[in-house]
């Protein structure tokens, strides 16, 4: 894990701390645990964990400004240097703007500026602390800092409605620990902070420009490649060398048996378009992609491309087999992983402790083992589907820009696939339902139906899209929550629109503001899931959540969207853009099996294991479920009866975290007491408490 800390301090508070760190409460002197400082004097920062020497640049102006940039990064040191004379002046749109994945800090005098990024994959945090702000991009080393306790409202909100901002709003699981959102910068001037957007914001009362189709997905393109390239003309990483032969191991074995990817470049093939498109594009642009010169097969040439095949769900065959057939490309290096009933989601409920809660904690052996036979540098696909696709809610965007005609594909292949001729009439009046719906009326509704338990939905893909059509919705895991828990995540709601900053702003249509949610909340399971399956010496990339790419997709407009097959067209047309082209038969075709079909399996599979871990669980101390209708629910779905398998990930993930968080006896910090480090008291069974530990949220 790594991550950067700092803090800005009052002038009063500013002779406390320098260089080594500052002066706690107890008079101690405090910094990060195996951190390199980046700047002391008056507001210092540090960088914490196993950064490589090139994902670590600060850039000096003079002895007042400076940048460090944290991650990968496309701009030249003359670029940053350039771009802190605009960032004195309050600037920082600018500082997003570089291909690939970072984190900015500049410090102007004692003024300090941090960037999160887009999609909500590099967020910031940041609390109060010893007269001033603390920041952070971990919420972990925070709370340790201030000896935070859990947030139970937060944690209620995360299982009763993880999709909607308004019920999380700046919360984490530890109590005092905020972060700011998506698209937002924090900045401090001398302890005092600001959270300011660095995004331009259109007008909800005219529509907006049109824009043409063909040069919005040649955007989407040049965002794309250049995303690759920033990684590619990155210096490349040779992990730990080999210590020496095992009997009966070859060179690959060893590596996967010792935990070490394998050196250059490398990428998953699922088969899917999001996956081949970015294998497709590291292979195929200059730079030489492949593994590091003299290091295993390829030398220098091929790009290692790395498949999982699940032996113990079927349903992917198709895929498997045009992950083959593109791997057929001479420039790529194929390996195909196979897994068993010991890589199934819940088969292995032993990890490490990541930042935050997340549903991903359940399948990281199964990634895991994917990821051990990858590159020191492996592109995935995550994200494409959530900046790409369509959210259904987008159909009552098409109807306030009073474009109904691209409603008729989309609504037509939800009745193919429903087979009824009511289905149009039912999806024209629930988008024009949700046009029609101010914010505050939408977020009364889900505050209604949470306090009185109203769960049913339709089932189907006709039924999913119906029950998205809202400005808000229950999340899969409400209906086993207590009634206590509900009704304080009714009461944050309630509370919400008189929150500064909360409501919908200026051109925040429904589907828009949906499909921001939902980008958002992904983004922050795939981090949970890097630091879950994290492979030492490892970096996983993850191109279309770059903010260049991320704001090159949202300019595709809305009426190519929703169109049935639309992201794989876009794709196909980003690699022909590309000089990429003779993909297999039924590239981009969706895929109808096998994660649903593999949870179950992993459900039955390790039900004894999932009893013993609800037997006395931390979620019923904490006063959020009663563990006997946990345990009934487990069962039921191990016995094959249709319940939200999703829901059950949120139970099952964050009883997981609650139990790592509590076992660990460390801390981020040195020159601390023993007592400085989350959650000290652990859990305290809560009999009433949730309203009041909810109230700090809702003020």
């Amino acid at each position: 894990m790594r991550w950067l800390v700092g803090w800005s301090s009052t002038a009063a508070g500013a002779a406390a701390i320098g260089s080594a760190g500052a002066t706690g409460l107890d008079g101690e002197t405090v910094h990060p645990v195996g951190s390199q400082l980046l700047w002391g004097d008056p507001d210092p920062l540090w960088a914490v964990g196993d950064w490589r020497p090139d994902e670590v640049r600060v850039v000096k102006v003079d002895a007042e400004t400076r940048i460090a940039v944290l991650g990968t990064c496309g701009a030249s040191d003359e670029e940053l240097r350039l771009s802190l004379f605009s960032a004195r002046g309050g600037a920082l749109r600018h500082l997003t703007a570089w291909s690939g994945s970072y984190t900015a800090v500049v410090k102007v005098g004692r003024r300090t500026m941090v960037c999160g990024d887009l999609a909500g994959a590099k967020p910031v945090f940041y609390t109060p602390w010893a007269g001033g702000t603390a920041y952070s991009t971990a919420a972990l080393p925070l709370a340790d800092l201030i000896e935070a306790n859990l947030d139970f409202g937060h944690l209620a909100a995360l299982l009763a409605a993880p999709d909607v901002p308004a019920a999380l709003h700046d919360s984490t699981p530890y109590d005092g620990v905020r972060r700011i959102p998506p698209g937002h910068a924090l900045i401090l001037r001398a302890g005092a902070r600001e959270i300011a957007g660095y995004e331009p914001v259109a007008s909800l009362a005219v529509a907006a420009a049109p824009v043409d189709p063909d040069s919005a997905v040649d955007a989407v393109r040049d965002a794309l490649v250049d995303a690759v390239r920033a990684r590619l003309s990155a210096p490349r990483h040779v992990p730990d060398i080999d210590p020496g032969p095992v009997p009966g191991m070859g060179p690959a074995e060893r590596r996967a048996a010792r935990g070490m990817p394998v050196p250059g470049i490398g990428a998953d093939l699922s088969g899917g378009p999001a996956s081949g498109t970015l294998a497709l594009l590291a292979a195929g642009l200059p730079g030489a992609p492949g593994t590091v010169l003299g290091h295993g097969t390829g030398a220098g040439e091929r790009l290692l491309a790395v498949t999982f095949n699940d032996l113990a769900v079927r349903g992917r065959e198709s895929e498997v087999e045009r992950a083959g057939t593109l791997a057929a490309n001479p420039r790529l290096h194929h390996v195909v992983v196979t897994g068993g009933e010991d890589v199934l989601p819940y088969a292995e409920l032993d990890g490490p402790l990541t930042d935050e809660p997340g549903p991903s904690l359940i399948t990281a052996a199964r990634h895991r083992a994917r990821l051990a036979a990858g590159s020191a540098d492996h592109f995935t696909g995550y994200g494409a589907r959530q900046v790409l696709d369509a959210h259904p809610a987008r159909l009552a965007d098409l109807l306030m820009d009073r474009k109904r005609r691209h409603l008729v594909r989309p609504v037509a292949a939800l009745a193919k696939a429903d087979g009824s001729v009511m289905v149009p009439g039912r999806v024209y009046g629930a988008a024009r339902r949700l046009a029609r719906t101010p914010y505050g009326a939408g977020l009364e509704v889900l505050a209604d139906r949470l306090m009185n338990q109203r769960f049913d939905e339709p089932g189907g893909a006709v039924g999913a899209s119906l029950a998205a059509l809202t400005w808000a919705r229950p999340g899969p895991a409400a209906r086993w929550l207590t009634g206590e828990a509900l009704a304080e995540v009714s009461v944050r709601l309630q509370g919400a629109p008189s929150r500064q900053g909360q409501g919908v702003g200026p051109g925040q249509r429904p589907g828009d503001f949906r499909a921001r949610a939902a980008l958002a909340r992904h983004a922050g399971d795939l981090r949970v899931l890097e630091q879950a399956a994290e492979i030492r010496s490892q970096r996983l990339h993850m191109p279309f959540l770059d903010n260049q790419v991320v704001r090159a997709c949202r300019t595709l407009p809305e009426a190519l969207r929703v169109q049935p097959g639309a992201r794989a067209a876009i794709l196909r047309t980003v690699l022909e853009g590309a000089g990429v082209g003779d993909l297999p038969p039924g590239w981009g075709a969706p895929s109808h099996a096998s994660a649903a079909a593999a949870s179950r399996t992993g459900l039955r599979v390790a039900a004894d294991s999932l009893m013993a871990l609800f037997d006395t669980p931390l979620l019923a101390q904490a006063g959020l479920v009663e563990a006997r209708v946990v345990r009934k629910a487990l069962r039921a779905a191990a016995q094959g009866e249709p319940l939200p398998l999703d829901g059950l990930a949120d139970l099952v993930s964050l009883e997981l975290w609650l139990g790592r968080l509590l076992a660990r006896r460390g801390t981020c910090w040195t020159g601390t007491p023993a007592r400085a480090r989350a959650v000290p008291a652990g859990i305290r069974p809560q009999r009433g408490a949730l309203a009041s530990g909810g109230g700090a949220g809702v003020a």
